[in-house]
C-alpha cells in the first residue's frame, strides 16, 4: 500500500492530465451542448408553447418536443461526448430542465417524498402533479424500475400521472426495451416515450 501510495504521489502529470479530461468533458456536457440545445429551442419557437390543460399535458409537450430535437433535428449529437454516448441519467436530467423556461408549473428535479428522488416533479398546487423519469436503455435494472419504480414514486407524491422517457443509443437496446415492454405488457402504454439518440442517421435525400 506504500508503495502504491508513493507511486500516485509521484505520478503529479498523470493526475494533472486525468483532471484536464475530466474538466473538458464536463465543460462540452455542461456548458457547450446545453448551449446548442438551447439555441434549437429558440429558432424552433419552443418557449412559444400554449397553456397546456394540466401537468401531464404540459410535460408530455416538453418531452415530445426533447424528442424531436434529437431525433429529427440532430440533437442526439448533444447525447455524445468523444463519439460516445452520455453514461449517466443524470446528465439527461440536466438537459431536459432547460426545455422548462416560460411555464406556469413548479418544476423539480430529484425530490424525495420519503421513497427515493424521482427525476422530475412538475406540479400546479397540490392536486396536479406529473412525474418524469429518465432511463438510460444500458440501465441493468431497467425491467425493475419499469415494473416497480414509478409505481412507488407515485405513491409517495400522491398522483397517477407519469412518464417514463427511454433513450437508447444502439438498435440492440431498442431491442432489449421492446422485450422488456412486451414482458411487462407495457408495449402499448402511452406514458413510455423512447428517445432514438443512435449515430448515422440517413439523408432525407437517400430515404426511399
Amino acid at each position: 500500500m506504500d508503495y502504491y501510495i508513493r507511486l500516485k504521489e509521484d505520478d503529479k502529470e498523470g493526475a494533472k492530465s486525468s483532471s484536464q479530461k475530466i474538466l473538458s468533458e464536463a465543460s462540452r456536457v455542461y456548458i457547450s451542448n446545453i448551449q446548442l440545445l438551447i439555441d434549437k429551442l429558440v429558432h424552433n419557437g419552443f418557449y412559444d408553447i400554449p397553456i397546456p390543460k394540466d401537468s401531464y399535458d404540459e410535460t408530455l409537450q416538453r418531452v415530445l418536443f426533447f424528442k424531436d430535437v434529437i431525433e429529427n433535428q440532430d440533437g442526439y449529437k448533444l447525447l455524445y461526448t468523444d463519439h460516445k454516448p452520455i453514461k449517466k441519467e443524470k446528465d439527461l436530467q440536466l438537459l431536459f430542465k432547460f426545455t422548462w423556461f416560460a411555464t406556469i408549473f413548479d418544476v423539480n428535479a430529484e425530490v424525495n417524498n420519503g421513497r427515493g428522488p424521482v427525476d422530475y416533479k412538475v406540479s400546479l398546487g397540490n392536486y396536479d402533479k406529473t412525474l418524469v423519469e429518465f432511463k438510460l436503455a444500458s440501465n441493468s435494472k431497467l425491467k425493475q424500475n419499469l415494473q416497480n419504480q414509478i409505481k412507488i414514486y407515485e405513491a409517495a407524491n400522491g398522483t397517477k400521472k407519469s412518464l417514463k422517457v427511454i433513450f437508447y443509443f444502439r438498435k440492440d437496446e431498442l431491442y432489449k426495451i421492446k422485450r422488456i415492454l412486451k414482458e411487462l405488457k407495457m408495449e402499448n402504454d402511452e406514458n413510455i416515450i423512447l428517445i432514438d439518440c443512435t449515430p448515422n442517421k440517413s439523408s432525407a435525400s437517400n430515404v426511399k
